[in-house]
C-alpha cells in the first residue's frame, strides 16, 4: 500500500515549479492526472526541443503521472474539467498571474462546485501583495530572494546559481502545504487554499547564509565564491586535471585535521608548530594548502573521496552530470532508474529522494500528451467511446 493511496490530484502545472510538486506526490502514491492544453501541452514538453513534445526536461519532472488533453478555451472543455473535479481531492496550478482567471479555474469557481477541494497555487510572488501580478521564472526569483547577491567571487559581479532552487524548492513547499491541508481535511472535512510564493520558498533556503553576516538585516552579506574555510577546508585540484577534477574537503574539528594528516601519511604536519591550533593553521593557510595539494594532485577525485571519507574526513569530489548518472552509491540506493522512453530509447532517470519503509512506488515514465485522455474520462465520467470520438472530432479533447 502506498503512503498517499486514495489521494487524487488534478495537475494543471507547467515547467518545473508546479510539476516538481505533483511528481513528488505521485512518487508517494497519489493518483496525479495532468490536464494539458490540447495540441501543445505543458510548455516544458518543448523546452530546447521545438520539434518534439517529449523533451528530456519534461521527462524528468513528470514521471508517474497520467495526461489528459483538454481545450479549456472551449466551453465544452471547461465543462468536462468541472465535471471531473468532484472526483479529486486537490487541484494544483502554477500559471502566470491572470491565466487561471482567464480560463475560469479560480479558487472561487472551483470550490463552488467542490466545496471541500484543496486548491494549491505556486506563483513567483504569491497570490497577494504588491508584486503578485509580476511574472517570474526561477532565475528572476533567485535574484529577488538574494541568492544571486551572495554567489560569485568576492570582488566580482553577482552570479546566477546553477541549481533551479526557486522552482523545485517552491514545488517542495507546495507539496508540504498540500499534505498539511489534506491531513487537516481528514479531521475537519474542510478544504482550503494553499498559497506558495517562490520568493518566500527560496528565502527559506537563504536563512543560513543570511544569519551568518547580515546582523538581522542591517548588513549586506558578501559574495563568498570559493573562499577557503578554516584551513585546510577548501577546494583542491585532482588528477587528471579536467574542468571538474577537484575535491572539496572540510576539517571542522581537530580530530578531522588529525585524521586527514594520518590518512595522507603526513604526521609531520600534526607535529609542525605552525599548524598546532586552528588559529595557527589559519595564519599559515597557504603552507597547508600547498602541502595538501601535493597529495590530491596525485589522485583522482573518486580515489580521494573514498580514502578520506572512509577515514572520517568530510569530503567529496566535484561530481558533474556524467558522474551523477554513473554514481555507484546512487545506483546501490536505487535512486537511478533505467526506463524505456518514447523517442529517447533506454535512458537513466533520477528517482525520489524520499524513502518510506512501508511504501514503495515503481517509477514510471512521463506520459505522452493526452495519452490517458480516454482512460481518465471513462474512469471519472463514464464517457462512452462514441462520446469521446465526438469530443475529439470537435477539438475539445486531444
Amino acid at each position: 500500500m502506498s503512503a498517499l493511496e486514495g489521494m487524487r490530484i488534478l495537475d494543471m502545472t507547467q515547467y518545473e515549479a508546479g510539476p516538481s510538486c505533483t511528481q513528488l506526490l505521485a512518487w508517494l502514491g497519489a493518483d496525479v492526472v495532468k490536464i494539458e492544453p490540447r495540441g501543445q501541452g505543458d510548455a516544458g514538453r518543448h523546452l530546447l526541443t521545438p520539434d518534439s513534445n517529449y523533451s528530456n526536461y519534461f521527462c524528468n519532472w513528470n514521471s508517474n503521472k497520467r495526461s489528459v488533453a483538454l481545450d479549456l478555451t472551449k466551453p465544452e472543455g471547461r465543462e468536462l474539467l468541472f465535471r471531473m473535479l468532484p472526483s479529486y481531492d486537490v487541484f494544483v496550478e502554477n500559471y502566470a498571474p491572470g491565466v487561471a482567471e482567464k480560463l475560469g479555474v479560480t479558487y472561487e469557481a472551483m470550490t463552488e462546485v467542490h466545496p471541500d477541494l484543496i486548491y494549491a497555487s505556486n506563483k513567483g510572488f504569491g497570490n497577494f501583495g504588491p508584486r503578485a501580478q509580476h511574472k517570474a521564472y526561477d532565475q528572476v526569483v533567485q535574484a529577488a530572494a538574494g541568492a544571486v547577491s551572495i554567489t560569485g567571487e568576492a570582488d566580482g559581479p553577482p552570479v546566477m546559481p546553477g541549481p533551479t532552487s526557486a522552482d523545485s524548492g517552491s514545488g517542495l513547499h507546495l507539496a508540504v502545504g498540500i499534505l498539511a491541508a489534506y491531513t487537516q481535511r481528514a479531521r475537519t472535512g474542510r478544504g482550503q487554499r494553499v498559497d506558495v510564493s517562490m520568493q518566500e520558498a527560496m528565502l527559506y533556503l537563504m536563512r543560513t547564509m543570511f544569519s551568518f553576516r547580515c546582523d538581522w538585516g542591517r548588513q549586506v552579506v558578501p559574495r563568498f565564491g570559493n573562499i577557503r574555510g578554516a584551513p585546510p577546508t577548501g577546494m583542491y585540484p585532482c588528477k587528471p586535471g579536467g574542468a571538474n577534477d577537484f575535491v572539496y574537503l572540510m576539517t571542522i574539528t581537530d580530530k578531522h585535521w588529525d585524521s586527514l594528516c594520518a590518512t595522507i601519511e603526513r604526521l609531520d604536519l600534526i607535529a609542525d608548530e605552525r599548524f598546532s591550533t586552528s588559529l595557527d593553521r589559519f595564519k599559515n593557510a597557504d603552507a597547508i594548502f600547498a602541502e595538501i595539494t601535493k597529495w590530491t594532485k596525485e589522485r583522482t577525485k573518486q580515489e580521494i573521496q573514498e580514502i578520506l571519507g572512509s577515514a572520517g574526513v568530510p569530503c567529496s569530489g566535484v561530481a558533474d552530470s556524467v558522474d551523477i548518472h554513473q554514481d555507484s552509491h546512487l545506483q546501490a540506493r536505487g535512486f537511478l532508474h533505467e526506463l524505456d522512453l518514447p523517442e529517447h530509447g533506454r535512458q537513466t532517470l533520477m528517482g525520489s529522494g524520499v524513502r518510506l519503509s512501508e511504501s514503495e512506488i515503481e517509477l514510471t515514465r512521463a506520459p505522452l500528451l493526452g495519452e490517458h485522455t480516454d482512460e481518465v474520462l471513462a474512469q471519472d465520467l463514464g464517457i462512452s467511446s462514441q462520446e469521446l470520438r465526438a469530443l475529439r472530432e470537435g477539438g475539445v479533447v486531444g
